[in-house]
């Protein structure tokens, strides 16, 4: 098998081309290539249009989802690619209507406070990816299943927003046992990290609990049977008030040790 790999090529000159928002030096500072660099296609797609602080991010985060960039090889002499990159800015969209579908147990309004994007806003990549992080961290959705999905309406100027969300389970039973000090301790605990308490009094919520809000409920036991027993009740709302994250809770234990 005989191989020519050929010469090794480099970037040369980088020129940007309609571009009235961002100065060339602002651009060039978030491409990361200088002139002399090895040329590397990949590298060059990734901080064009891949990387969180990729050179389209300056646009789509702050409003210009209609943005267009297209590199161009312009010479090739030697060694040395130069490019233009020429660029269609648009008009700025601001979001419409944003929408929240696959949430089938819990309730929308514990993921809408999560989310950033709001109805009138200019459009931006980062809040997207902020919300979507800030869903996953709930513990409630299947963080590689969450799909927000641009619907651009580019008459209008307007975008509306629609996250896809995948529930998944998340409360955990423990029952476990241990022997020490000459005695065996069982141990048995249930903890609801979805609950709804406002639910509590509607018979046809209880499967097996009330849930959708979000909150959390643990149960916890440990007993050798006569000489020690304890009990541990918990309660915490993470929105307390319902307004702001401000996070509520309530405690209750009991322990029992019989001496006789």
């Amino acid at each position: 098998v005989t191989v020519s790999e050929g010469n090794k090529y480099h970037f040369g000159n980088i020129e940007w081309i309609g571009n009235t928002k961002y100065p060339a030096r602002v651009l060039d500072a978030y491409l990361g290539i200088e002139t002399g660099d090895i040329f590397d296609q990949t590298i060059l797609d990734e901080r064009l249009f891949i990387d969180e602080d990729a050179v389209n991010s300056v646009y789509l985060d702050n409003g210009y989802l209609f943005f267009d960039l297209t590199s161009v090889e312009v010479s090739v002499e030697n060694d040395t690619i130069d490019f233009e990159m020429r660029i269609r800015e648009g008009s700025q969209a601001t979001v419409d209507k944003v929408t929240i579908t696959g949430n089938t147990k819990t309730n929308e309004h514990e993921a809408r406070r999560e989310i950033t994007t709001k109805p009138g806003d200019l459009f931006s990549k980062q809040d997207i990816i902020r919300s979507v992080r800030e869903l996953a961290s709930l513990g409630h959705f299947d963080p590689e299943q969450i799909e927000p999905n641009p619907i651009p309406n580019q008459e209008a100027g307007t975008v509306d927003l629609e996250y896809k969300l995948v529930e998944r389970a998340n409360d955990q039973l423990e029952v476990s046992g241990g022997y020490g000090a000459g005695m065996l301790i069982a141990t048995v605990g249930i903890r609801f990290s979805n609950f709804a308490a406002k639910r509590m009094f509607q018979g046809k919520a209880w499967r097996p609990v009330p849930s959708g809000d979000g909150q959390t409920l643990s149960v916890r036991a440990q007993t050798n049977g006569k000489y020690y027993q304890s009990y541990n009740f918990s309660f915490v709302e993470p929105w307390f008030g319902g307004k702001k994250p401000n996070s509520f809770s309530m405690s209750v234990f009991h322990s029992k040790i019989n001496q006789n």
